[in-house]
């Protein structure tokens, strides 16, 4: 692989420029970055020091799993029932974990600090590249501005929460659930992903009035194995219907 004009580096074959890839991370990274925000101004709403705050943030880093956690604390919650929600909602970073181990390739000795930003957005930006060295690029730029903002825009929220007050007049305990479902909608790409978000979302609301603030999230999740069973089944009804190959070739010798 040679140099292009100017010193930047050419493509690979296949592939596309590193500034492009740079722009679509950085793209990711500021606008998901900046929701922090809301993070920090829920977190300390909800009750949560400014150093319990920083510390989700700063070692956990999974916007979805912080917005469950302090949302079932100032809910009222257990506090083990809100980490179990949050914990069970961060399992799916295991699994990009997985795929995106084998994609980059990383030194063993890197993998430890990688992880911790393995996300959707990392994840996303990583597998929309079509080579290695591309998602290398996205991985490292949408990770490493996506952390930075979103620990800095936590710090700014949770300050700012004390200026503001009740957060819960200004519609703010809202902002945790609108970013989640924002940061969502784009992946529910088939029918059966809708379906299991739906039926997850009429488990959690169902049941905020019978079960203790954080259960309804842990009970949400047995809305993909319910509607995956339910697909299964359609499925293997829909193969027994169709007729056998061949049944109708021998129906029309016997006529």
């Amino acid at each position: 692989m040679c140099a292009g004009a100017g010193g930047r580096r050419a493509p690979e074959a296949g592939g596309k420029p590193d500034s492009a890839v740079v722009r679509d991370a950085l793209g990711v990274g500021v606008a998901v970055g900046l929701s922090g925000f809301a993070f920090g101004v829920t977190s300390a709403g909800g009750g949560l020091t400014l150093l319990q705050t920083c510390a989700l943030s700063l070692l956990v880093f999974t916007g979805a799993s912080q917005f469950a956690l302090v949302g079932a604390l100032a809910a009222g919650g257990n506090p083990l029932t809100a980490a179990a929600g949050a914990f069970f909602l961060g399992v799916r970073n295991t699994f990009y974990g997985l795929r995106l181990s084998q994609l980059l390739a990383l030194p063993r000795a890197v993998r430890p600090f990688a992880a911790q930003w393995v996300i959707d957005e990392t994840a996303a930006v990583t597998l929309a590249q079509p080579t290695r060295r591309a998602a290398r690029i996205g991985f490292t730029v949408t990770g490493l501005t996506l952390y930075l903002l979103w620990n800095l825009t936590t710090l700014l929220g949770a300050l700012g929460a004390k200026a503001i007050g009740d957060t819960d007049a200004w519609g703010l305990d809202a902002a945790g659930p609108a970013v989640f479902l924002a940061l969502l909608a784009p992946m529910l790409k088939t029918t059966t992903e809708r379906a299991v978000a739906a039926f997850a979302v009429l488990l959690g609301l169902g049941l905020l009035p019978v079960l203790p603030a954080g259960v309804p999230v842990l009970a949400a999740a047995l809305a993909a194995p319910i509607v995956l069973y339910v697909e299964g089944r359609r499925q293997s009804g829909a193969r027994n219907d169709a007729p056998e190959e061949g049944s109708y070739d021998a129906q029309e010798e016997d006529r």
